[in-house]
């Protein structure tokens, strides 16, 4: 295999717009969060993000959470393994909320670090919202 497959991974706020494709595939994978809860309503996460370690732990205290995420990756094996076998050299993942700070962010994080762990691709991650990328 001469390419490596690049997975890029991105949070952001349907009230923004869907994330643009600048590989030129035309787009990828779109997970919609906003049926997850939202700790963005309550006063004690509303300045924080789906980075720190409140927000974490209060995700984490609801299942629908992870199995969300569990079977964003169970969709993506086949294709990671498709993609490479092609060698193809791009897959874009991104996963929305509404404002694009709390459950979109948690999610592409956890997919980040799981597709690290148990895949051989470069993958990088941003969080448009929060105007924070990986290199």
């Amino acid at each position: 295999m001469d390419k490596k497959l690049t997975i890029q991974i991105t949070s952001f706020s349907y009230k923004k717009g869907l994330p643009e494709d600048e590989n030129g595939n035309g787009g990828g994978f779109i997970f919609d969060c906003r049926f997850l809860p939202n700790p963005g309503r309550l006063e004690a996460y509303k300045s924080l993000s789906g980075m720190d370690k409140d927000v974490i732990e209060y995700f984490q205290g609801f299942p629908e959470v992870n199995w969300f995420v569990n079977h964003a990756m169970d969709m993506l094996r086949p294709v990671i393994d498709n993609y490479q076998e092609r060698e193809f050299d791009h897959l874009m993942v991104s996963f929305g909320c509404t404002g694009g700070q709390h459950r979109s962010v948690y999610c592409a994080n956890a997919l980040f670090f799981a597709l690290k762990e148990q895949t051989d691709v470069d993958v990088k991650l941003s969080h448009r919202e929060l105007n924070l990328h990986s290199k």
